[in-house]
């Protein structure tokens, strides 16, 4: 696969991009998730290249070697849906295919509630809708266990010296232990080191989850998603309720839930060819 590095600049920043494929081929936009960066669509971007599509995978905001905005403001859900905005612009498209995994996933459902007229289709990866997200976090006991970290998180500065203290090796081990054993070699582990090691990074990764807590996004006029969609879920999620991917459909109107028995939160990479063959036929569908 040939791939081609640019630093494309919206919003006020500048995002790292990795791009493959026929430059006047349909666009899809892979966005990642945390603790990953644009190196977690590796077993998809030449798939769909090799396919015809113009494969477009930035690191988000904050991640790898894209800008660090300070303050946890900056990470305001709002603000991260905006810059892929002016990514899409960017490159002169009017409409792009999407695909979001775990926090990619968030801001995916974001996009798709107050932009949809820029997106063609829709494939969400292992997280729910918003309104249920919030719910359950808030209310449900056995999701607040599950989501202990993200309360963690908001104490300022704690998690952050944790993780460089050794080296990001317990957030390496986050990853491992909850994904299914050998999803991830040593070398790519390092890959994820390597990014959290980049100035500013890890602090900047977290604060995506402080401002999930801490600032307010202006809501759209419906959180019904009109998007066509497939919304596919591993159900062996250790951070996520199964019953939360159930619960989101009723929010999606042109939408159909895929669930992967015995596969992770990792679902990209433990069953990246079921993904890529599902997501390859839903495109394909008029």
């Amino acid at each position: 696969m040939d791939l081609r590095e640019r630093f494309i600049e919206t919003n006020g920043i500048k995002l790292h991009v990795m791009e493959a494929g026929p430059e006047d081929g349909p666009m899809i936009l892979f966005l990642h998730g945390f603790p990953e960066f644009w190196w977690a669509w590796r077993k998809q971007l030449p798939y769909f290249a090799d396919k015809g599509y113009r494969v477009v995978a930035p690191d988000q905001r904050g991640y790898n070697l894209s800008d660090k905005p300070e303050g946890v403001a900056a990470y305001n859900i709002d603000k991260l849906a905006k810059d892929m905005i002016g990514l899409i612009d960017a490159y002169g498209q009017k409409q792009v295919y999407l695909v979001g995994h775990d926090w990619g996933a968030s801001v995916s459902w974001w996009l798709a509630l107050k932009y949809p007229d820029r997106f063609r289709k829709l494939v969400i990866l292992n997280v729910p809708h918003p309104k249920i997200m919030a719910k359950n976090v808030f209310t449900n006991t056995a999701q607040m266990q599950r989501s202990w970290y993200i309360f963690f998180f908001q104490i300022p500065g704690a998690v952050d010296r944790l993780a460089a203290a050794g080296d990001y090796e317990w957030v390496l081990q986050l990853i491992t232990t909850s994904a299914n054993p050998g999803t991830f070699s040593p070398a790519e582990l390092e890959e994820y080191r390597k990014a959290f090691r980049q100035p500013g990074a890890f602090t900047a990764m977290v604060n995506w989850y402080r401002a999930m807590i801490q600032t307010q996004s202006e809501p759209p006029r419906s959180f019904d998603v009109t998007v066509p969609m497939i919304f596919m879920w591993g159900e062996e999620d250790v951070a996520m309720l199964t019953e939360m991917a159930d619960q989101s459909m009723r929010y999606c109107k042109q939408g159909r839930l895929i669930k992967l028995p015995g596969v992770s939160h990792w679902i990209q990479h433990e069953a990246a060819d079921k993904v890529n063959a599902q997501i390859a036929e839903f495109f394909e569908q008029t």
